[in-house]
Formats: C-alpha cells, sequence, structure tokens
C-alpha cells in the first residue's frame, strides 16, 4: 500500500462544474459521478471556507424548514430547486462581498449544497468512482484506499467528534434506516448508503470514532464485464452462466475486498428478468430492486434491536436474516439470494440452499478454499442453537451444489497492483470421509504454466443439466482455458 501525505491545504474543493438540471429527480452539480474531487490531481483546486459554508446552509435549512411549512406536500425536487435558488443568493452576496472568482462562487455552492442534500464534506469521496475504501480515523484523519492500491490522507471531514458523529446519523436518517443511530449508548453503525456503498463505524470504545466506508465501484458488471475486467475467461463465464440458468445452488467465498459481492451481482444479472426472487441481507448491498434489470425483487433487510430486551430476552425490535427466511418462503419465489454471511445468520442461509428450490446463491468470507467448510462449521457453533458440526457438513453437503472462490493477489507493496480473479470451482459431491463434504475442482489455478486464475480441469457429474441450458461442455477440454497469457504478476508463480 503506497501511503501519500496530506495536502498542504485540506480544504480543497473540485474543479468548478455547470450544475445539471436533474439527476434521478433532484437537481445536483454535473459531473458528480464522473468529475470526483481528488486531492493531489493536476486540475485547479479551490479553497473553500466551511465556516461560511456551514453558515450558508444553516441559513438555507430555515428558509426551507419555513417553505415545508407552507407546502407541505411539495415533492424533494421542487423542495431542492428551491433551495438551490436560495443557495445560489446566498453564495452571490457573499462573493460580492469578497470579491470570488465564478470557480470559488461554483465551489461554495456545491459545498452547501452537499451539506445540504448529501454528505458534506464526505460527498466528494464518495462521488470519486477510483475510491474503494474510506478510512476515518476521528474527523480529522481520513485516508482514501483507491482501486490500485494506493492510500493517500486528505482533509478532515469534520471539525469535532460531536460533528462527525452527526454526519453518521445524518447519514443513517438519509439511508432509510430510521432505527439505525450511534451514541456512547449505541456505539456501533452498520448500514449501506444510498449509493450502495456499506459503511461501519464504532464510537465511545476508543479515543476517538472511526469509520470505514467501503465503495462498491464495479456495482452493475456482468459476467461480460468481469471478463473484460480479468476476473473470469470467457470458458468459466459461459460455465458460471449456465450454473446459474441450470438452477444449482451456489456459495461465492474469498477473502475481505476480494470482489465477492460484485461477483454476486454479476450473475444474478443471468436471472431472467421477470425470475421473481429476495434478498435477505443485514445491510443493502446488492440493490436489484433498483438496478433497472429485474423486475420481480423482493428487497428483505434486517433490522437491529432498539438496545432494550422483550420478556423473553431477546433484543426488542430485531429482525434478524432468519426471522426474514420463513415469511420470505411465503412470498411465491422462485429463488433466494443471502447477502453476505458473516455470524449465526449461516442457518438461514443454509435453510435457503435446502428448501428445496434451487438457484439459489450466497456469499462468506474465507482465507482459503480448503477452510470454507470449517468456517461455515465455525459459524454454525455461533448460532444462538449452538448446531453441531455434523449438522453443518451434512446441510452443506445437501444444499451446495457448487463453491467459486474469489481471490485477491495484492502486489501493491512492491510497485504493483491489485489482481482479482477466481481461482477455484469446486463441485460438491456428497458426503466424504469424516462426515465432510466431498469434492470436485472443476476449475482451479495453471500453476504448472504461471496462472494464478481459474483454468478447466475436468467436466462436473451434472454436466448434462449444464448442455440443458445450452453449455457447450467442449469448452472444459481446453487446459490453458481462455487466458492469452498467465497472470502478469512481479513475483512469478512458484511451480
Amino acid at each position: 500500500m503506497h501511503a501519500r501525505p496530506l495536502h498542504p491545504d485540506p480544504t480543497v474543493a473540485p474543479p468548478p462544474q455547470e450544475w445539471a438540471q436533474q439527476t434521478n429527480g433532484a437537481p445536483r452539480p454535473a459531473g458528480a459521478a464522473s468529475s470526483p474531487r481528488v486531492l493531489g490531481t493536476a486540475a485547479p483546486q479551490i479553497t473553500v471556507d466551511y465556516r461560511v459554508a456551514r453558515e450558508i446552509a444553516s441559513q438555507v435549512a430555515k428558509q426551507r424548514e419555513e417553505l415545508l411549512k407552507t407546502k407541505p406536500d411539495m415533492d424533494r425536487a421542487s423542495e431542492e430547486q428551491r433551495c438551490l435558488n436560495w443557495i445560489a443568493e446566498a453564495v452571490a452576496l457573499w462573493s460580492d462581498a469578497q470579491a470570488m472568482t465564478p470557480q470559488e462562487d461554483e465551489a461554495l455552492r456545491r459545498a452547501v449544497y452537499d451539506l445540504l442534500f448529501r454528505a458534506g464534506r464526505l460527498q466528494p469521496y464518495l462521488d470519486d468512482e477510483r475510491v474503494e475504501d474510506i478510512i476515518i480515523q476521528g474527523p480529522g484523519e481520513v485516508w482514501l484506499d483507491y482501486g490500485d492500491g494506493e492510500r493517500r490522507r486528505v482533509g478532515p471531514i469534520a471539525d469535532s467528534e460531536e460533528e462527525l458523529l452527526e454526519l453518521l446519523r445524518e447519514l443513517a436518517r438519509g439511508s432509510g434506516h430510521s432505527e439505525r443511530t450511534i451514541s456512547t449508548a449505541n456505539p456501533t453503525l452498520a448500514l449501506s448508503l444510498q449509493d450502495g456503498s456499506r459503511l461501519q463505524a464504532i464510537t465511545g470504545l476508543g479515543p476517538m470514532t472511526y469509520a470505514v466506508i467501503r465503495r462498491h465501484r464495479v456495482s452493475h458488471a456482468d459476467l461480460d464485464d468481469l471478463v473484460r475486467l480479468g476476473t473470469i475467461d470467457p470458458i468459466l463465464r459461459e460455465f458460471l452462466g449456465a450454473c446459474v440458468r441450470a438452477e444449482k445452488n451456489i456459495m461465492i467465498a474469498g477473502k475481505q475486498k476480494a470482489g465477492k459481492t460484485t461477483l454476486l451481482r454479476a450473475m444474478l444479472k443471468e436471472f431472467d428478468p421477470e425470475c421473481r426472487f429476495a434478498t435477505i441481507q443485514t445491510e443493502d448491498e446488492l440493490f436489484c430492486h433498483a438496478n433497472g434489470y429485474h423486475k420481480q425483487v423482493v428487497s428483505l433487510v434486517g433490522r437491529e434491536s432498539n438496545g432494550e430486551k422483550d420478556v423473553t430476552g431477546r433484543s426488542a425490535g430485531e429482525v434478524t436474516l432468519l426471522d426474514l427466511m420463513h415469511p420470505a418462503l411465503r412470498m411465491s419465489l422462485e429463488r433466494i439470494v443471502v447477502g453476505e454471511v458473516r455470524g449465526p445468520e449461516v442457518v438461514a442461509m443454509m435453510q435457503a440452499l435446502t428448501n428445496g428450490s434451487g438457484g439459489n446463491l450466497c456469499t462468506i468470507h474465507a482465507r482459503r478454499p480448503d477452510i470454507i467448510f470449517d468456517r461455515i462449521a465455525e459459524l454454525y457453533a455461533l448460532a444462538q442453537e449452538n448446531l453441531s458440526e455434523q449438522l453443518a457438513y451434512r446441510q452443506t453437503a445437501n444444499g451446495l451444489d457448487f463453491i467459486v472462490y474469489v481471490d485477491m493477489t495484492d502486489e501493491t507493496q512492491i510497485g504493483g497492483r491489485r489482481h482479482r480473479y477466481v481461482s477455484h470451482v469446486l463441485e460438491l459431491t456428497g458426503i466424504g470421509e469424516n462426515g465432510r463434504p466431498a469434492t470436485n475442482e472443476i476449475f482451479s489455478p495453471g500453476r504448472e504454466f504461471g496462472e494464478l486464475r481459474a483454468v478447466p480441469r475436468m467436466e462436473p457429474g451434472c454436466i448434462d443439466d449444464l448442455r440443458r441450458v445450452g453449455f457447450d461442455s467442449s469448452l472444459l477440454q481446453q487446459p490453458y482455458g481462455a487466458w492469452q497469457a498467465p497472470l502478469p504478476l512481479k513475483v512469478g508463480v512458484s511451480r
């Protein structure tokens, strides 16, 4: 990871942009998602005085409050347009008094808009498509991790701990999770932001408030896009698509940040657009109900407790993934997709995989392919019912057809880049030795010729099912896959 020092001016604004009319029903600056503000670029930089921006934002907020008292039924787009006019007027008055340039006017208008309607000083980093992680170490220390492995420190996003906490609370309110907040009484916060980014924050358990926002840089990719990115080759693309169409139950496993959710979203694009299915998640990271492709999605998100206990000792107000599974099964679904499994929700996942219908998908963390079954058993042991290892193995063998492992090789420490790719596809074939699931390696790395990415090894036992949905099984006879050359690494593969 390459780290760069703090920019000499931590209150840097983006180059000026023309303001668009509306995007998704709400006015916002043009290029918000395509012309990001990143410190240290060669573009002209404009300094924003955030004390002034907050003062104008407070003034416009009061005007908005009065407006909504007289017109409570005003739609959101009209409300924001009126506020934009007030922002422009207030900035013009300030500009005349301070002799500001048009570029400084634009930067101040945008900063006020972000404070009122978006994520304040955090917003430019959410808009930057190159940013993968936003790491917040208290209000004054913020780091950006880019997809290529670069890490850069940028300016503060708040002037105090309380301002930072209020920003996090506002993000929770804006995400639609009104029951989620952060305070000394509720020291952790986990949610998905409106753009699909995942936020995890902790306060009151250390010297400062910590937060990480994981952005989904490749949020609308399909399997063809992953071929172009080098995650899979055309042969594996055809195989995975056939597995989905043949209604095989598939688990996607891998390291943190390897791209499991990206692959899951891409595989969901293999569903028929009219397929009726549910997504069951702790935070919504799939956004299938709003991607414009799927027509029949039941999107269910768990709910945290309000901190109190009911008469049974259970956290009041809490809705777990297992709680969601039972009503979901009565929603006339063709498939069920369980998002990232981190704990006792593994029980919900296995219920989805063994409920009788096929074509279900899920993801799970695992450092290596060979420990996936142990990982599932560990999560079973964490479940409230303290389920056994033998049950975990049996349900896994009965419920899963394939495991797809996503790996990442990070060479940023030696001047290289991060490589994300599928390395293994395992077919589950029943119960093997010691009661563990037995597997066949359908795809695995071609280490004998210097390739870490998946290449074909053998036909699965269910090859006829895949042929019935159009898969050409002769593709599996190509020992080098469709890769033009081995993965370009600075440190070669031991053979």
